[in-house]
């Protein structure tokens, strides 16, 4: 039997919350939002549009480090505009292969154009661990199969 390739969506995420907030909202709302649910990227959206994303890194370099007042900046002035996104089906591999090339931590996952969740470098880790585990106890019962 061969081993079955993990996909973002069921392996990596699945039955996600999504958790978004409008271009208007501040950096201190959003930010408010990401500490209270302990995540380390929203999703920016006007309504099922995808305006953004918002990160841990875009709140240090584009807000704290230049001294902007998280009170009054709107998280549309310092999000990543237009992020790339990986589709459900994907492969967990080739999401890692995108955040490694560009640089990501955290990118939006589409299904049939619509977003069902974001996917964090720590859960394509989590995956590909247990793709390797499913692995090596294919290949452990092949060769004791002979």
């Amino acid at each position: 039997m061969l081993p079955v390739e993990h996909t973002i969506v069921p392996h990596a995420i699945h039955d996600q919350d999504i958790v978004s907030f409008p271009p208007a909202a501040t950096v201190r709302e959003v930010v408010d939002g990401m500490a209270k649910r302990r995540i380390g990227a929203v999703l920016i959206m006007e309504g099922e549009k995808l305006c953004g994303i918002f990160t841990e890194r875009d709140a240090l370099m584009r807000v704290l480090a230049p001294a902007r007042v998280p009170e009054t900046t709107p998280v549309s002035e310092v999000m990543t505009a237009n992020p790339d996104t990986v589709k459900a089906s994907d492969s967990v591999v080739a999401a890692l292969a995108q955040m490694q090339k560009r640089g990501y931590r955290h990118l939006p996952v589409v299904d049939r154009e619509r977003i069902v969740g974001v996917v964090s470098i720590r859960d394509l880790y989590r995956s590909v661990k247990e793709q390797m585990d499913e692995d090596i106890m294919l290949l452990a019962e092949t060769l004791l199969q002979g």
